[in-house]
């Protein structure tokens, strides 16, 4: 009988140590995957847009936040899209002082970089053969340093001041080095907007912030198209 007893109270035992190492596995286990979703979660960057522009993307004459990019900023972050956005504008930027600041730049990881520059060129009447190399440059480097960066140019046109020739063939640089290139295309920036007394600024160039809107509302699709 006493045999008996100290069988059962052996076996109790045991069962007792299988079900504390049981339970201490299961918990190790889910702090291992807790832990590791934390973890994971802490070491996932969201991934970046940048706008690299003149003062058209930089939002001149009005607040930060007013600026287009921001405004596809506000779009992503309704859609719970892990992007942040980058706005790299500087005001009277020209495609050649681009050139020498996108390096710089791109020191920052960059998952889609849109290129609007061009505008000054043309209203500066510079050679068009300087604004397409200037561009050309510009996405040679993006694609050099940052070769699994999507890529999207901003159409540009321009009053006819300098006459109808250079401004035609102005307006043809963008569709042309988007198909060379086989990058993304805005077709025109400030389509819809350009002209419009009642959404651009007294200077009659920059957009007020409806028309900044407009923009936004404009390239969202291709934006949306570029990070899908």
């Amino acid at each position: 009988m006493r045999t008996l007893l100290n069988f059962c109270y052996l076996f109790l035992i045991l069962c007792a140590s299988c079900g504390n190492l049981s339970n201490k596995k299961v918990d190790a286990d889910e702090k291992k995957v807790n832990g590791s979703t934390k973890k994971e979660q802490l070491t996932t960057p969201k991934k970046v847009i940048m706008f690299f522009g003149n003062s058209l993307t930089a939002g001149m004459g009005l607040d930060p936040n007013e600026a287009f990019p921001a405004l596809i900023q506000q779009k992503i972050d309704s859609m719970g899209l892990a992007y942040e956005v980058v706005n790299a504008g500087l005001s009277g930027e020209t495609t050649a002082s681009g050139k020498n600041r996108v390096d710089w730049v791109l020191n920052e990881n960059v998952d889609l970089f849109v290129l609007e520059l061009g505008a000054n060129d043309g209203l500066r009447g510079i050679p068009l053969e300087e604004t397409r190399r200037n561009l050309q440059d510009i996405i040679d480097v993006v694609k050099q340093k940052r070769p699994n960066a999507a890529i999207v140019l901003a159409g540009m046109q321009i009053p006819p001041n300098m006459g109808k020739e250079y401004t035609t063939t102005f307006r043809e640089i963008f569709p042309s080095l988007a198909q060379k290139n086989k990058i993304g295309l805005i077709p025109f920036l400030l389509e819809d907007v350009a002209g419009n007394p009642e959404l651009n600024q007294a200077d009659g160039i920059h957009p007020t912030a409806e028309g900044q809107k407009i923009i936004a509302d404009n390239i969202w699709p291709i934006i949306l198209k570029a990070i899908k």
